[in-house]
């Protein structure tokens, strides 16, 4: 327990950073580069992305995969459409992602493709259908964690999380009862 205190620790000083950022730079929601905001933004991804490897061995669950394949289809899709490339990109990151390395890539790749393609055929229907996926994870509060923090590594993997993607992870929160701002949201 004292390691998820301290990782909570740090990701609540990078969150007080990244909010400390946005109210230096107008609006707070730009490119990297575009205000301080962007730093803070990738340092947060950073460390939950460091968070996630350290809790690899604790993440070996059906409900985290499944949850997890939701949520990164949900980020990938996040402004009502994914196009080709980006589904492999995110795919990608997916199968090159320490953690969910735990999973056999072809469930992984099933999974993910399968919300995918109902968020394509009825976005309103499969973002229902995701967030579904999503709260089983809501028993455990690691797993529950580490769902949103897999989903904020995924949305911030180009330098940047857009609004439409911080607010698929807001949602995911809600499902997860778990605070946005523990998130940076």
């Amino acid at each position: 327990m004292a390691m998820w205190d301290r990782i909570k620790d740090q990701a609540k000083g990078l969150q007080q950073q990244a909010q400390g950022a946005r109210g230096a730079s107008a609006g707070g929601h730009g490119r990297p580069g575009s205000g301080s905001s962007g730093g803070s933004k990738a340092q947060l991804v950073n460390a939950l992305k460091s968070q996630l490897t350290s809790l690899k061995t604790e993440l070996k669950s059906g409900a985290y995969r499944d949850a997890s394949m939701a949520m990164c289809a949900l980020v990938a899709a996040a402004d009502g459409h994914v196009d080709p490339a980006e589904r492999q990109h995110v795919e990608s990151l997916i199968l090159n992602n320490d953690v969910l390395q735990n999973f056999p890539s072809e469930q992984l790749r099933q999974r993910f493709n399968k919300h995918v393609d109902q968020l394509a055929f009825n976005f309103q229907q499969g973002k229902a259908e995701a967030l579904q996926e999503i709260a089983k994870a809501a028993k455990k509060p690691t797993e529950a964690r580490a769902v949103v923090q897999t989903g904020f590594v995924v949305a911030g993997a180009d330098g940047y999380v857009a609004p439409a993607e911080e607010q698929v992870l807001r949602e995911a929160c809600s499902v997860l009862n778990l605070s946005a701002q523990e998130f940076g949201l």
